[in-house]
């Protein structure tokens, strides 16, 4: 078996490589494909290498076989085989019959059923491969609303649709399946992924810890600002929580342990600093893309939106490591491999800085996301071989290596903007969202800040069991929309949602982010999670601020969002110092409800408020200060 394993993984590489190369001759201009085209062979590729490709190395040798084992692996290898047979069928017989469907008004055959019917099974097992049970199972028990809905009670009794008409209408058109949430998957995420597989290959992660290195060196708690600020730049080129804690925490939990953090502090900053990967522009989670496409907006302006919220999040946690510090007696630390100045760092750097600078430029004037990063990967490519021609053998393995893992990368994603096509799908077959619209709407008594507190719990909950982007496609498809209804801007609506889908990486009692800084760290997983909780609360608070707010989405006068931003900071300090229990001095609970109530009245944003919770401040502060004096 293993040599099979072997030939597969060589498929599954070429594969990937092929599929990388064929998005990125769509961007450069070659060929012309129209959308569902496009949509339906990135499907099928997608599936093919869900199905074929192993989870994990195999490990060992044949020694290590028994008969038992090998006839499990004969077996699990040969469903994979004919899944991934079946795959390539279904892909291929809905490639060359779309067409045929759209231009004769939709006639359908027998066989087209059928197909649409293999089609979502599989869908649904890719699902589960991938990301688990319940994406699959949400999927499942709203394509059975249809089959029910005539014996439904209340509201939600409706039209009934039968097995035929349902696989038909997922499978056929580009209302389903092939739907808008796939489309991102095989336009912008893909493109994206490949870029941030060439940075992390060519070196940008090491450039960035460098970075970070030299701009704390000399701080106090130099090391845990370091993770602050390298997570910060590493989310600029990566949106996953749990995989940035895999890559950063490796280098900066051991340096702030040496520092003096307990081992669960350190897990816990950096689990928080790395979800705030995902909604720090200009490479956020790939839901954020989905978002775009979702409402209607430029991705642009979804990128400029998050910028104060996601300044405001990682300033938050600047201020809480820094108090901690200070409240902990940690001195001033000075790194002696540190020698080397910041302008050393930056020069052969470039091949990172330009790249990058040409991809925000290029999208804030108007660019589409996808042809920007295309721009930007041919200078990272044309800067990486300036310095690395002496070695071209080592810089076409890292291509090819970067083209393998940026494909492999959407393999979750593309799975779970399918299954949220067959959602999306569904509420669009039955009119059954109005219906879940007019619910929430009713319980809540058609008052957003009620609304917005059963949704963020809602969101939380989902978010601890799927992986963001599949829980922001549930939210967005479900919830959203009764917001909007209540009055809430659309984009102000689904970046509420977003949010705190990204933030349920960190929400115990599943927080998958917290786990794997704990398992770095050596720390208890629980206290970590909690921890990492009470770092990151400000994140739960900041969705509630941009909607008493709007001015911190960007929304307003140039002077209208200056003060926001303003107050906004002022706002997160107050909670960090009432989160670590120090300003100024150790602060009593008294004290530390004093200043958290302080962070709320600023979070908000009207002029009442922000000059209560000023005097609020300014109060502590001069009593503080007295008391302060009095003991000296």
């Amino acid at each position: 078996m293993i040599g099979v394993q072997k030939i597969t993984a060589k498929i599954v590489s070429i594969t990937a490589i092929c599929l990388s190369l064929w998005h990125l001759s769509i961007v450069a201009g070659f060929g012309n494909y129209s959308t569902m085209d496009i949509r339906s062979i990135h499907l099928t590729v997608m599936l093919f290498l869900v199905f074929l490709a192993v989870k994990a190395p195999i490990q060992g040798d044949d020694a290590t076989d028994t008969p038992a084992s090998s006839n499990r692996d004969f077996m699990g290898f040969t469903l994979r085989v004919g899944l991934t047979i079946a795959s390539v069928a279904a892909g291929l017989y809905t490639y060359f019959r779309w067409k045929p469907i759209a231009f004769s008004g939709g006639v359908t055959n027998d066989l087209d059923a059928y197909v649409g019917m293999i089609l979502i099974l599989l869908v649904l097992l890719a699902v589960i491969r991938r990301i688990g049970f319940l994406l699959s199972l949400i999927a499942i028990l709203f394509l059975l609303y249809p089959l029910l809905a005539p014996y439904m009670p209340g509201v939600f009794e409706g039209r009934g649709y039968g097995p035929e008409r349902i696989a038909l209408f997922m499978a056929t058109g580009t209302e389903g399946i092939f739907g808008i949430p796939l489309g991102v998957s095989a336009s912008y995420i893909i493109i994206f992924t490949i870029f941030g597989a060439f940075l992390n290959n060519f070196g940008a992660g090491e450039f960035f810890f460098r970075i970070a290195s030299a701009l704390t060196n000399g701080t106090r708690a130099a090391s845990a600002k370091t993770a602050v600020i390298f997570s910060t730049l590493l989310g600029m080129i990566s949106g996953s929580a749990a995989g940035n804690v895999a890559v950063t925490g490796t280098m900066t939990i051991p340096m702030m342990k040496r520092e003096g953090y307990k081992p669960h502090q350190a897990g816990a900053i950096e689990a928080v600093v790395s979800t705030g990967g995902q909604i720090m522009p200009p490479i956020m989670g790939a839901a954020a893309f989905i978002m775009a496409e979702i409402i209607g907006t430029p991705y642009r302006d979804v990128m400029l939106a998050a910028l104060i919220p996601a300044l405001l999040f990682f300033t938050s946690i600047l201020f809480i490591v820094h108090l901690q510090a200070v409240k902990s007696g940690m001195g001033v630390s000075v790194a002696a491999e540190q020698t080397e100045p910041l302008s050393a760092i930056l020069l052969p750097g470039l091949r990172f800085v330009i790249p990058f600078a040409l991809l925000v430029g290029m999208m804030i004037v108007g660019y589409s996301p996808f042809r920007a990063s295309f721009v930007a990967l041919i200078a990272l490519l044309a800067g990486c071989l300036l310095f690395e021609w002496r070695d071209i053998k080592g810089y076409l393995s890292r291509v090819f290596k970067s083209l393998e893992q940026g494909a492999l990368a959407v393999l979750s994603i593309a799975a779970a903007c399918a299954a949220a096509g067959i959602v999306a799908g569904v509420l669009s077959m039955t009119g059954v969202g109005s219906k879940i619209s007019g619910l929430i709407i009713s319980v809540s008594a058609g008052q957003p800040l009620i609304a917005l507190v059963m949704i963020a719990l809602m969101a939380i909950v989902l978010g601890m069991g799927l992986p963001t982007t599949a829980a922001y496609l549930i939210l967005a498809t479900v919830v959203a929309p009764p917001l909007v209804e209540m009055g809430v801007p659309i984009l102000t609506a689904h970046m509420f949602v977003f949010f705190f889908g990204c933030i349920s990486t960190i929400t115990p009692p599943v927080a998958l982010a917290s786990y794997v800084a704990a398992s770095i760290a050596g720390s208890d997983i629980n206290r970590t999670s909690w921890t990492a909780f009470s770092y990151g609360i400000t994140s739960y608070i900041l969705p509630f601020m941009f909607f008493f707010g709007p001015a911190l989405l960007m929304e307003g006068t140039v002077v209208q969002i200056v003060t926001a931003m303003f107050v906004g900071l002022i706002s997160v300090y107050c909670i960090a110092t009432a989160v670590v229990g120090y300003f100024l001095h150790p602060l009593n609970i008294i004290g530390r409800l004093i200043m958290a109530a302080t962070g709320l009245l600023l979070l908000y944003q009207s002029q009442i408020t922000n000059i209560a919770g000023l005097v609020l401040l300014t109060t502590m502060a001069v009593l503080i200060r007295r008391k302060t004096t009095a003991k000296t």
